[in-house]
């Protein structure tokens, strides 16, 4: 490593010092002596569209953005970076009308999970409220794995120092306020991020020697590589990247709370925005990990996350590469605080506010557990983070997981027939499949036949699922009909060779299809306009 520039230890102390000590004191601007659990939760669903957005855009932008995009571009050359930042981007887009259906069917909502209680009952609700959970953990740990690989690269401190600091500096901040100190400093967070990125990609390009480097470069990769067409990078990359944040944008209580806090009237313009914010901002920095490909540059000891600080080390001034550390550290710090609210949001409202709270809601006490959970969790993604897993793959392995509730949840907002019965096993036989084919790593033997028909059909959800939400129920229908008997043609016997996507696939077909099979034959279809009386304001749940 001492070909590379390294900030000193004290440069970096002083800079994570005065960013999480600045930001800790911005948060002091709106602590109230009595904070409502109302407020630390959804911000009272009233806020406007410019904090929306930032804090929208800043929550999508996470570790995994910057880490993820440069591996995919390092790994799949010219269109890796694209198939990272704009997929992302579109389900970003993607959410605003399921969105606005969830919001106008139940306007008191703080979780997706409470309101699944509302509809099924306690079993469906603990299942996604227990994968919310699971999902936020595995993303506050990746956020804390980033911040030690940055910090262990550009200077002499350790990856454990890193961790360390990324979580109590994020708790600082987050534990008196929760969910409006996060939106509070993700506008900043925000701004700052789209400045440092807007001058420092382009100085790496030109102190990498401009177009005339990057062109020899490209001729030294493989055909592959230098085509932006790949359908490798398309069946390794894209696709089940593709398959894997539609399952964010649905299950992912982080989105949802953001979703929940946002005026009702101001979803639509606030979806689009973050969507072009996150799409300009993570294409762009993805193109670091394709400069580190055509320079011919090596991750250290093979560790995927290590790309952008090494491309920072080896191009830029030491200012420059000050300005990029606090660039990945508001970026990762934005996401963390997001999942410690989402982590507490679930356990005041899904845990104690429907199981332990049988008499009334104490709100008092309510505020204490969301308190005791940011600091549980953070201690327990720091414990975990120091596993060093690689970003990308754990990002599609917790998207896949989450594609087993993608379905049915969809579903129970729209369609009366979808039973807890149906909810609960379609979820259960799901996730207990897909981590028995992820164990089998990829050699599925005489299971590859009836995994690539379930595949098939999970195609269809996922493209249904995409035009139903623009485009009504009947266009959806037509499209994940005419998807699936394409894919039952064309997956057979081939298919099974990408056993991630396959995998991520059979998620979505086989939730569907055991869902719809129990529900379709129900006499006594849920009432689904009720929804909005039966989940209340938490000040008419108290004590």
């Amino acid at each position: 490593m001492t070909e590379f520039y390294q900030l000193s230890a004290y440069t970096v102390i002083g800079l994570l010092a005065a960013f999480y000590i600045g930001t800790f004191l911005i948060t002091l601007l709106i602590a109230k002596k009595e904070e409502s659990a109302e407020g630390f939760i959804v911000s009272n669903h009233k806020v406007g569209f410019g904090i929306s957005a930032a804090s929208m855009t800043a929550t999508w932008i996470w570790a995994a953005s910057f880490y993820g995009a440069a591996t995919s571009a390092y790994s799949y050359g010219l269109s890796g970076a694209m198939h990272y930042g704009f997929w992302g981007a579109l389900m970003i887009l993607f959410i605003y009308p399921f969105g606005m259906r969830i919001r106008a069917i139940a306007p008191n909502a703080r979780t997706l999970a409470e309101i699944i209680h509302a509809r099924h009952g306690t079993s469906s609700q603990m299942m996604l409220a227990i994968s919310n959970l699971l999902g936020s953990l595995i993303s506050l740990m990746v956020n804390f794995t980033a911040a030690g690989a940055l910090i262990s690269i550009l200077s002499p401190l350790s990856f454990e120092f890193g961790i360390i600091m990324a979580g109590f500096g994020t708790l600082l901040y987050t534990l008196w306020s929760g969910f409006r100190a996060s939106i509070l400093t993700d506008m900043i967070q925000v701004m700052g991020m789209i400045a440092i990125a807007v001058v420092v990609i382009p100085v790496i390009y030109f102190s990498a020697g401009g177009q005339e480097a990057m062109l020899a470069g490209l001729a030294t990769v493989t055909a592959e590589q230098q085509n932006f067409f790949s359908s490798k990078a398309i069946l390794e990359q894209g696709a089940p990247f593709f398959v894997a944040v539609l399952a964010y944008a649905i299950g992912n209580q982080t989105i949802a709370q953001r979703l929940f806090a946002v005026r009702q009237d101001l979803i639509k313009p606030t979806f689009i925005t973050a969507t072009l914010g996150y799409a300009g901002v993570v294409i762009g920095l993805g193109m670091l990990g394709m400069f580190a490909l055509f320079l011919g540059m090596t991750p250290v000891d093979g560790d995927m996350n290590t790309i952008i600080p090494l491309v920072a080390s080896k191009y830029l001034s030491p200012v420059m590469i000050g300005l990029l550390f606090l660039l990945v550290i508001s970026s990762l710090s934005s996401t963390a605080d997001s999942d410690l609210s989402a982590l507490s949001s679930i356990t005041m409202a899904d845990i104690y506010g429907k199981h332990f709270a049988k008499k009334g809601l104490d709100l008092k006490r309510m505020l204490l557990v969301g308190r005791v959970t940011m600091i549980a969790s953070a201690v327990v993604g720091m414990i975990l983070a120091t596993q060093q897993a690689d970003i990308l793959t754990l990002l599609v392995l917790v998207g896949a997981m989450w594609g087993a509730v993608v379905f049915p949840v969809i579903a129970s907002f729209y369609w009366g027939k979808v039973t807890n019965k149906a909810f609960s096993w379609a979820v259960s036989i799901t996730v207990i499949g897909f981590f028995y084919l992820r164990s089998l790593s990829g050699d599925f033997g005489a299971l590859s036949l009836p995994l690539e028909i379930i595949a098939s059909v999970g195609a269809g959800v996922v493209i249904g699922l995409m035009v139903f939400a623009f485009f009504g129920e009947k266009m959806g229908c037509i499209a994940g009909l005419i998807v699936t008997v394409i894919c039952l043609y064309y997956f057979p016997g081939w298919m099974s060779n990408y056993a991630t996507l396959t995998a991520s696939l059979f998620s979505y077909g086989s939730s569907a299809i055991i869902c719809v099979a129990l529900s379709i034959g129900n006499k006594n279809p849920f009432d689904i306009s009720t929804l909005a009386s039966k989940v209340k304001k938490l000040s008419d749940a108290t004590k």
